[in-house]
Parts: C-alpha cells; structure tokens; sequence
C-alpha cells in the first residue's frame, strides 16, 4: 500500500500516517470481529457470507470488465465468464 502512494509523489509522512491509520481499523476491526464471532458459530457463517459477497461483486464488477480491456478482444468476454464460472465452482467445490 506504501509503495504505489510514495512512488505517485506523495509525501513521507502522509504515506505513514495513511499506512498506520489503516493498521489501526484493522485492528480495531478484529477486535470487533472476534467479539462478535464469539457470539455463536451462525454470526460467523453469516459475517463471513458478506464478506464472500462483497468479494464476488469486486471479482465480477471490476476485475473481469478490467481483463476485458488489458487483452484488447484477444480473449472474448465469453472466455472470461467460462473461466469465472470455472473457478466459482471450484471454489464451492
């Protein structure tokens, strides 16, 4: 995270309080998190089923219409749902 921000022209010590402030709400995070996750096993499996979904939404919202671009009509779009799909399955499998 450090590197592309300083390597964009930003300041050394905005890239460090950028990096620290992120560290600290994820730890604040997991604090919540395993709070919460004591709670019972089904507030797990729920929390961690957003979070699938939120990761299948970045994956198919922004990553496929991005690889669709890079490869320049060399790969169709139907080969990048065929390989979507492929390793969805593999991943519920």
């Amino acid at each position: 995270m450090a590197v592309p921000m300083k390597n964009g022209g930003m300041k050394a010590s905005k890239v460090i309080y950028y990096v620290v402030l992120s560290g600290v709400t994820t730890g604040v995070g997991a604090f919540f998190g395993a709070i919460i996750g004591s709670i019972s096993k089904e507030v797990i499996a729920i929390c961690l089923s957003f979070a699938a979904g939120a990761m299948l939404y970045i994956v198919s919202g922004e990553l496929i219409p991005e690889s669709n671009k890079l490869y320049h009509g060399r790969m169709t779009a139907v080969g990048n749902i065929i390989g979507f799909l492929l390793g969805f399955f593999a991943m519920m499998i």
